[in-house]
């Protein structure tokens, strides 16, 4: 060993100027590796802390203690790994801080503190039809009282639940400013350029893809404009509201199914797929993958689950309704995306990333919505599927992009230096609602504050995949029909692919690249097209009725 160290001495002391030059090499190599290695430069070693503020102006201390603070407090009793709930009231002011253990990371925490408060501390005044009787108002009905045909509900309803919310503006506000601040901070630290950048590097989505979405969306506005004048004339109202959006414009169209009808109407909607997918969904419907009844104590909604080495399963609600038919072809679509990526991919790569995970489904929804138009019995029920896909799209392609572009605005405020106060998030979100709508639809001050009701606000940039997802959906459906046996076998090279490619690169391998604005703006043309068959559909009924 001896002889070793004196050999390595005397080698360096011979060879100087080749130790020297090594050693510069080393410390320029140590310097540039300091300077990008994606690392906690300055950690936060002080306590995870989410602070609840709530101001009722005018009230006293005591008032404010006992309608607010305190029931705050009950509420946040439940939190997971909380280590103390420290509370200061004052005249007219609430301030409730709520600090978690070490381990517990602040997005974690602030998801946990906004869950609660959405979903337990709020509460709203009941809701008034127009002759007087009271409808309760909870997270839950709200969408259905938006879609009933009684205007003074919707407009009752609307007024409930945002007049609750404006109590806690200041509270999600701070919440969500926390958020970014926090996204800032560790973007920084890693040296990425941006919170976005640092978001979407997880899944190998490059910034391009959210920029060209927005951008896209921008340059098609007229669509949605035309689509918004288009419901406020067939709701024959003189100024259209935001409480008018969810009403149906066609609803005296009775639809029902029973399991059976619906599981042959996907499988007729599914042809386009082939064979072998359509062995696959009758496995699925054959070999009880699916659970399909409400039954007491059994979770609400629907989902899709699976794993490596098993067959994947299908929670349902089936109540015999159009939407469960789409449920049923949507989960199923999860479900063959799941089984096909297990069976042809090692485990390693057997998942894949949320930016693909919806297009799969949402392909299969694209899919029985052509089924449907092609097969309705009568111009009434093709305009009843009109209306329902329209909806799905201004829900999805249209609001999810606002949304991404609120998220995008929020961030780049935030990466200023500026506060991010509830006053400058309902400025934002105002505005975007305004070059959204456009002049068809009354712009009021309650829709200002919806953004503090939309939870994936503190998913770092999650909404814009359901637009993308969507897009790319649309496009590979429609590639499916027109190319037939090549757009279906680069369709299922796509499913089977899970996550041993970047997602861009796979879909790019189903024949849609998603850094081109071409997806995006072929989607929205569908939907211009589809506006103006609405439009005509719903004109012929009117004419008939006359």
């Amino acid at each position: 060993m001896h002889k070793f160290i004196d050999n390595i001495i005397s080698f360096s002391l011979k060879n100087r100027f080749f130790i020297f030059f090594l050693t510069v090499i080393a410390v320029v190599a140590g310097a540039v590796s300091f300077m990008h290695t994606p690392v906690d430069a300055f950690p936060d070693v002080s306590n995870t802390k989410v602070t609840v503020i709530t101001q009722w102006p005018g009230r006293s201390a005591e008032e404010v203690e006992k309608f607010v603070t305190i029931p705050v407090e009950i509420a946040m009793n439940p939190v997971p790994n909380k280590t103390d709930i420290r509370s200061t009231t004052l005249f007219g002011l609430s301030v409730v801080n709520i600090v978690f253990e070490d381990r517990v990371d602040d997005f974690t925490a602030r998801q946990q503190v906004y869950n609660l408060l959405n979903d337990a501390d709020l509460t709203f005044p009941d809701a008034h039809d127009a002759k007087g009787a009271a409808h309760p108002v909870t997270h839950g009905s709200y969408i259905p009282l938006m879609m009933s045909a009684d205007r003074t509900l919707r407009e009752s309803a609307y007024e409930s639940l945002y007049s609750s919310y404006r109590q806690f503006r200041n509270t999600f506000a701070a919440t969500l400013g926390a958020q970014n601040k926090q996204l800032k901070f560790f973007a920084e630290a890693r040296r990425y350029e941006s919170a976005l950048e640092a978001a979407l590097s997880a899944n190998e989505v490059p910034t391009q893809v959210y920029t060209n979405l927005i951008e896209t969306v921008h340059n098609n506005m007229d669509a949605m404009y035309k689509y918004v004048a288009l419901r406020k004339e067939l709701l024959d109202v003189d100024e259209l509201h935001f409480s008018d959006l969810y009403v149906p414009i066609v609803d005296d169209v009775e639809l029902t199914f029973t399991y059976e009808e619906a599981c042959d109407i996907i499988l007729e909607a599914l042809r386009p797929m082939g064979e072998n997918y359509l062995a696959l969904v009758r496995r699925g419907l054959s070999e009880r993958w699916i659970d399909v009844y409400e039954t007491p104590g059994k979770r609400s909604g629907a989902y899709s689950a699976g794993g490596y080495g098993m067959h994947p399963v299908i929670l349902l609600n089936f109540q015999g309704k159009l939407d469960d038919v789409f449920t049923l072809i949507h989960e199923m679509g999860h479900s063959i995306h799941t089984y096909l990526s297990c069976a042809n991919q090692p485990v390693c790569y057997s998942d894949y990333v949320i930016f693909v995970a919806e297009v799969a489904s949402t392909c299969n929804e694209a899919l029985l919505t052509r089924y449907l138009l092609d097969h309705a019995k009568n111009e009434r029920e093709r305009a009843y599927f009109l209306n329902h896909f329209l909806e799905q799209f201004r829900a999805t392609l249209y609001r999810q992009t606002m949304f991404a572009e609120f998220e995008l605005k929020v961030a780049e405020l935030t990466a200023q230096g500026a506060g991010i106060t509830a006053d400058a998030l309902c400025g934002i979100y105002k505005e975007l609602n305004a070059q959204y709508f456009g002049d068809g639809i009354a712009l009021d001050e309650n829709i200002a504050l919806e953004w503090a009701r939309i939870p994936h606000f503190y998913y770092r940039f999650y909404v814009y995949q359901y637009a993308t997802g969507f897009a790319a959906a649309i496009a590979l459906s429609q590639r499916i029909l027109d190319l037939g046996e090549q757009g279906r076998e680069d369709y299922l090279g796509f499913l089977k692919g899970g996550s041993s490619k970047p997602p861009i690169d796979l879909l790019r391998g189903a024949g849609v690249d998603m850094l081109s604005p071409e997806p995006v703006e072929d989607a929205l043309k569908l939907f211009d097209e589809m506006v103006d068959e609405m439009a005509e559909a719903c004109r012929k009924l009117k004419a008939e009725k006359h």
